[in-house]
């Protein structure tokens, strides 16, 4: 049993949710035609990154109209895409949108905002406080979370007891953001290929590859296997990624090194309670 995987790595124009909501229509049915049943674009895909003061005017609620007609065009395939959600007037969500035909499934809010480098999204968002998950197909299931989210190992840690099989994440990273020294590309592989071992859990990850106000996104995208093999790499340009995830490869990895069954949420819980 095999669940067939793609990623939108693609550029995205800031600020201009028609354009890039005609780019998504056309990454999506060209996922369709190779038989993709979950297509992941990058983190704020519909509008760019560094948004600053834009963000009440390009955010837009969850059951807005132009992102249930983009859900329209995804009949027969699960598509998560970023957006910035308008809760309330005033409070916005860096959020991934999961659609299927013709409806908004889920939404994930970004939980770890970050707040250093250059970084400045704890300036213009309010933190998500809830994991998901959702079903793709029977017995296939995902987790979502949002880049930064993924460097808080407590939290792909608590997402993780729910036995995903595999985990979405798409992201914006680009090079310098943190500072010189920490190199966004060698760190992601280390942090994404650690994440897929440790929890056998295979790794849909979407970067973008263009330049927002001087910051370079590099690229990179990737669909890594239940050992942290990559299946799927991209390099810095537009692509759409496909990849086949075995079942079996899940299996097989967490038989092996049982980090799941052997998690002890109990143990950890009563840990952090007594600190």
């Amino acid at each position: 049993m095999s669940l067939r995987a793609g990623v939108a790595q693609i550029g995205v124009v800031p600020g201009d949710i028609a354009a890039n909501l005609q780019q998504h229509e056309e990454y999506i049915a060209a996922a369709r035609d190779q038989g993709v049943e979950v297509l992941v674009f990058p983190e704020l895909s519909l509008t760019g990154y560094q948004l600053g003061r834009q963000v009440p005017a390009l955010a837009m609620p969850a059951g807005d109209p132009r992102l249930l007609a983009l859900a329209e065009r995804c009949k027969g395939i699960r598509v998560v895409c970023g957006f910035v959600e308008e809760a309330t007037p005033g409070e916005y969500y860096n959020a991934a949108a999961w659609l299927q035909d013709g409806k908004v499934t889920a939404v994930h809010r970004k939980l770890n905002l970050p707040t250093y480098g250059s970084l400045e999204e704890g300036k213009l968002y309010t933190p998500g406080t809830a994991l998901n998950t959702q079903e793709i197909k029977t017995n296939w299931s995902a987790l979502s979370l949002i880049c930064a989210d993924l460097w808080n190992p407590g939290l792909v840690y608590a997402g993780m007891l729910r036995k995903p099989e595999v985990l979405v994440a798409p992201i914006n990273s680009a090079e310098g953001v943190v500072s010189d020294e920490f190199s966004n590309p060698q760190n992601w592989q280390a942090n994404l290929t650690y994440m897929a071992m440790t929890y056998g859990t295979p790794v849909i990850m979407a970067n973008r590859c263009d330049i927002e106000l001087g910051a370079r996104f590099w690229g990179g995208s990737q669909i890594l296997g239940a050992r942290g093999e990559v299946l799927a790499r991209a390099g810095e340009d537009e692509v759409l990624l496909v990849a086949d995830i075995e079942r079996s490869t899940i299996a097989a990895a967490r038989f092996d090194l049982p980090t799941l069954r052997d998690a002890n949420p109990q143990l950890i819980s009563q840990l952090i309670a007594d600190m």
